[in-house]
């Protein structure tokens, strides 16, 4: 195997030639096929066109766009040429792409669509450094007097294959050296002002081989599909190890089409974040609770034979009983494979799932149903992983154990430390951000709170940030009641509030269309979504789905009042990072008339 990300795509190409090696939806909506051939030959053009435009050893290029093939091709050409490639996240604002281009001084930005433009020609006014603007998407209008964007196919044909660039290739090729800069990922800052993560090819390189030795039940004949942004660490290392398996992949460009392009491509292995496992629970639980008692019976009945099965013995390495193997093959048949069916996974392999909590609840019912979620967890500092579940031996309540060569500690008020050659070489120009990072002999803080259990499995307990002690001295993680609370069918979104107040409230955003739909179930009449929260049959529901949700929790921990809005947390307003992850500063300064009335 090829771990290289500077020499991978070529070695696969000799292996597979014109067998597929990406695929995605064209602007008339059909899908296209790109070969491995046809891969490496659009990577060698733009690299040669890189070269042709002046692009250097180790200078920073960004691409700054959804998903798209070219996104990849543009990755690759850089690593060809000893450039660094700086992803910007698809719905970054405009503060955003001008704060990571003034830092990493960029000259050239590779953008996708229409907003992504408009943003960072605004952009130009305010970055002294950035001299071109690349645009993928030929339908993308550019402004008037925009006399400095190209389109990709302009930019590429300034490409040369002559001699002289046969020696510069050949020059760029020789000199590498594996703690070269590969990517520079920009963390979404809940807490603090965004940092750059430097991953240097050494890192990927041993990413890839890593995973290599953990995921052996992947191979070339699975089918990945691309979803989460390419930007986002878990999606960028998943599909890089994808392509050094030879896996097909399978870009789905609209996040807002996922459940439709899933059902269209029937994906074998495909990563994710909890909550898309948390919408397919609710939308399962949904279908149960409307079915006849017999239907009901027979689901319950099967989810008790498959947990039996599944996590019983097979997760413990035990022979499954002949009664119960014929028992599974039975519900399997007639629920299971159903289910599978009707999400679009029936071919399933494993589906990798990390980024934030997965509660215990939902993740014992996957694997009762045949999914294998291997839940996991990780870091941008980290290249992705640091551990995740197997095929068996997984801890339910875990998130797996570490990945070979990566070794984790548990340091000064339970925080994780790692080590291993998946770290980070550190934060881009900010030395001592980076000097805060490590210990004095060299262990990464996660900033998370954790603990080691029997068998080197790793239990988050908390991120130590988030967490917060009321008034009365008790301290509260969030994240837990947040992952319980997001289980339930009528919630979406959830801001558990509580620091040093006297005990614990929330801020919930309802899920509207199901909210809407018990309002009419229910006759209950409403002119608006303001009025809607308001309603007290509404605030009753809504009262009683969480006490019945966090009844095991500890009295101290359960949330005391909520306030429901009528409309979501997001990023536009700050509200969510570009990883949907909580901006609870903000939260707490945009709700806090809603917050202090909760405490009044």
């Amino acid at each position: 195997m090829v771990y290289q990300l500077s020499r991978m795509i070529t070695a696969q190409a000799r292996k597979y030639r014109n067998r597929e090696a990406l695929r995605y939806k064209n602007a008339d909506g059909k899908w296209v096929s790109i070969s491995w051939s046809e891969f490496e030959s659009q990577i060698e053009r733009t690299a040669r066109a890189m070269l042709a435009w002046g692009i250097g050893i180790q200078e920073n290029i960004a691409t700054y766009t959804p998903n798209k093939p070219e996104s990849l091709v543009v990755d690759f050409a850089a690593y060809a040429i000893r450039a660094v490639v700086v992803p910007l996240y698809p719905t970054g604002s405009l503060e955003q792409a001008e704060y990571i281009v003034r830092e990493a001084a960029i000259r050239y930005v590779f953008v996708g669509e229409q907003y992504q433009y408009d943003t960072v020609y605004k952009a130009m006014s305010s970055c002294p450094t950035l001299k071109r603007i690349i645009i993928f998407d030929p339908r993308v209008q550019r402004a008037a007097g925009d006399t400095t964007s190209i389109y990709f196919d302009d930019f590429n044909a300034k490409a040369a294959y002559t001699p002289a660039c046969d020696s510069l290739m050949a020059q760029r090729a020789e000199s590498r050296v594996p703690d070269d800069l590969a990517s520079i990922i920009y963390t979404s800052g809940t807490t603090g002002e965004s940092k750059g993560v430097m991953l240097t090819h050494a890192n990927y390189e041993a990413a890839m081989r890593l995973h290599d030795e953990r995921l052996t039940m992947c191979s070339d004949q699975d089918v990945s599909l691309c979803f989460l942004p390419l930007t986002h660490i878990f999606e960028r290392g998943w599909t890089y190890f994808c392509l050094t398996k030879g896996i097909r992949v399978v870009i789905n460009l609209n996040p807002k089409e996922i459940q439709q392009t899933v059902k269209e491509v029937h994906p074998t292995v495909m990563c994710s974040v909890p909550r898309f496992w948390e919408k397919v629970y609710v939308a399962v639980q949904e279908k149960i609770a409307a079915s006849k008692k017999m239907r009901r019976a027979l689901f319950m009945r099967a989810l008790s034979v498959g947990r039996r099965r599944n996590i019983d013995c097979l997760r413990n390495r035990r022979r499954v009983p002949l009664l119960l193997s014929l028992q599974y093959a039975l519900y399997d048949r007639l629920v299971f494979r159903k289910l599978r069916k009707a999400i679009g996974i029936e071919n399933g392999n494993i589906f990798p799932t990390a980024g934030a909590p997965l509660s215990d609840t939902i993740n014992e019912f996957l694997h009762s149903c045949g999914i294998n979620i291997l839940y996991g967890y990780g870091l941008s500092e980290t290249t992705a992983t640091v551990s995740c579940f197997g095929l068996t031996g997984y801890q339910i309540g875990s998130v797996g154990e570490t990945l070979p060569e990566v070794q984790v500690k548990i340091g000064e008020n339970n925080e994780i430390l790692v080590k291993g050659p998946t770290v980070m070489k550190g934060y881009y120009r900010k030395p001592e951000a980076t000097a805060a990072a490590f210990t004095a002999d060299g262990w990464f803080r996660t900033g998370d709170a954790g603990r080691l259990d029997a068998g080197s499995s790793l239990v988050l307990t908390e991120r130590i940030k988030d967490l917060f002690k009321t008034s009365n001295g008790k301290y509260i993680a969030p994240q837990a009641l947040e992952a319980k609370l997001g289980e339930d069918k009528y919630i979406e979104q959830v801001a558990v509030i509580g620091d040093c107040r006297k005990y614990v409230t929330a801020i919930i955003i309802p899920a509207f269309e199901a909210l809407k739909e018990y309002a009419a179930q229910r006759h209950i009449r409403y002119h608006a979504l303001e009025d809607l929260v308001k309603n007290q049959n509404i605030q009753k529901l809504i009262q009683e789905r969480i006490a019945a949700l966090q009844a095991n929790f500890a009295h101290f921990e359960q949330i005391k009042r909520f306030t429901l809005l009528p409309r979501a947390f997001s990023m536009e307003t700050g509200e969510l990072t570009d990883t949907l992850k909580l901006r609870r500063a903000v939260i707490n300064r945009i709700y806090k008339a809603e917050i202090e009335a909760m405490y009044a």
